[in-house]
Protein backbone atom coordinates (compact mmCIF):
# COMPACT_ATOMS: atom_id res chain seq x y z
CA UNK A 1 0.00 0.00 0.00
CA UNK A 2 1.59 3.33 -1.07
CA UNK A 3 1.29 6.18 1.86
CA UNK A 4 -0.27 9.32 0.79
CA UNK A 5 1.85 12.54 0.29
CA UNK A 6 0.52 13.80 3.76
CA UNK A 7 1.48 11.08 5.79
CA UNK A 8 4.78 10.42 3.95
CA UNK A 9 5.92 14.30 5.16
CA UNK A 10 4.58 13.34 8.29
CA UNK A 11 6.63 10.18 8.72
CA UNK A 12 9.72 12.31 7.67
CA UNK A 13 8.97 14.95 10.57
CA UNK A 14 8.71 12.77 13.04
CA UNK A 15 12.19 11.08 12.28
CA UNK A 16 13.41 15.07 12.06
CA UNK A 17 12.42 15.73 15.24
CA UNK A 18 13.23 12.99 16.99
CA UNK A 19 16.51 12.38 15.54
CA UNK A 20 17.58 16.05 15.86
CA UNK A 21 16.18 16.23 19.12
CA UNK A 22 17.97 13.29 20.80
CA UNK A 23 21.02 14.64 19.10
CA UNK A 24 20.58 18.02 21.00
CA UNK A 25 19.98 16.18 24.16
CA UNK A 26 23.42 14.27 24.10
CA UNK A 27 25.26 17.16 23.08
CA UNK A 28 24.06 19.20 25.92
CA UNK A 29 24.43 16.60 28.35
CA UNK A 30 28.33 16.46 27.06
CA UNK A 31 28.53 20.39 27.13
CA UNK A 32 26.70 19.90 30.64
CA UNK A 33 29.82 18.72 31.97
CA UNK A 34 32.19 21.99 31.13
CA UNK A 35 29.61 24.62 31.15
CA UNK A 36 26.26 23.09 33.42
CA UNK A 37 24.01 26.18 32.00
CA UNK A 38 24.58 25.84 28.45
CA UNK A 39 24.10 22.24 29.00
CA UNK A 40 20.66 22.49 30.33
CA UNK A 41 20.12 25.23 27.79
CA UNK A 42 20.86 22.63 24.74
CA UNK A 43 19.47 19.31 26.67
CA UNK A 44 15.66 20.66 27.50
CA UNK A 45 14.52 22.12 24.01
CA UNK A 46 16.45 18.75 22.52
CA UNK A 47 14.55 16.89 24.64
CA UNK A 48 11.68 18.70 23.98
CA UNK A 49 11.59 18.44 20.64
CA UNK A 50 12.15 14.69 20.71
CA UNK A 51 9.07 14.46 22.68
CA UNK A 52 6.91 16.46 20.18
CA UNK A 53 8.57 13.57 17.74
CA UNK A 54 6.99 10.67 19.84
CA UNK A 55 3.73 12.64 20.13
CA UNK A 56 3.55 12.52 16.25
CA UNK A 57 3.95 9.12 16.53
CA UNK A 58 0.55 9.10 18.37
CA UNK A 59 -1.05 11.40 16.02
CA UNK A 60 0.29 9.48 13.05
CA UNK A 61 -1.41 6.24 14.55
CA UNK A 62 -4.49 7.91 14.89
CA UNK A 63 -5.16 9.00 10.99
CA UNK A 64 -6.87 7.51 8.96
CA UNK A 65 -5.59 5.80 5.68
CA UNK A 66 -8.22 6.45 3.54
CA UNK A 67 -7.99 8.18 -0.52
CA UNK A 68 -10.45 10.14 -1.28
Amino acid sequence: MTETKPHATLEKWIWILIYGGLLVLVLGIATGREEPALGWAMAVPGAVVAAAGFVLIYVRSRLSDKKE
